[in-house]
């Protein structure tokens, strides 16, 4: 079995390739807005999974997935002649799903801040239901401070114990 960091830079090799032979190489129409995004191999280097995302409607991502099954045995030979492997990995096409989970991310913050601040719109003008602070009576508080002084100093004595003298 193939280290995986063998791997990685193989899939970072591939994607290059790939790019650079739809770029140059690959004369499709339909392939002029990919972009390969990230490309995965097999621990045994004999698979390699490529990612892209194609600017467009879902008719244009369809063909451009179309025009990337015809282009595969091309692209598959570019990969051969470039790496130098023993076993050129068959590659698979699969179109990314990041940029539409980041959009829908970016959708979910911008309902959320707009609900954050309709709660600070609402919180601006609110009050508290009873009295600011419900656990204090000014009228109590002045006999408590001086019994709770003299009580203090009685229970540091009783803590202490007789006195020699």
């Amino acid at each position: 079995m193939a280290d995986t960091a063998r791997a990685r830079r193989l899939a970072k090799r591939i994607a290059q390739i790939v790019a650079s032979g739809l770029e140059h190489e690959v004369k499709d129409p339909r392939l002029a807005m990919v972009t390969i995004t990230d490309a995965r191999v097999t621990p045994d280097l004999r698979d390699a999974t490529v990612y892209y995302t194609v600017f467009g409607d879902t008719a244009e991502q369809a063909a451009t997935a179309a025009a990337l099954a015809s282009a595969t045995g091309v692209l598959r030979s570019r990969v051969g002649q470039h790496t130098g492997v023993r076993f050129t990995p068959t590659l698979t096409f699969v179109a990314d799903t990041v940029p539409d989970q980041a959009r829908h991310l970016d959708e979910l913050l911008a309902k959320a801040k707009e609900a954050d601040a309709e709660v600070a719109r609402i919180a601006s003008g609110a009050r508290h239901a009873g009295d600011p602070d419900p656990y204090r009576d000014t009228e109590d508080d002045e006999d408590d401070t001086d019994g709770a002084d003299a009580e203090a100093g009685a229970d540091a004595d009783v803590r202490r114990g007789p006195q020699n003298g």
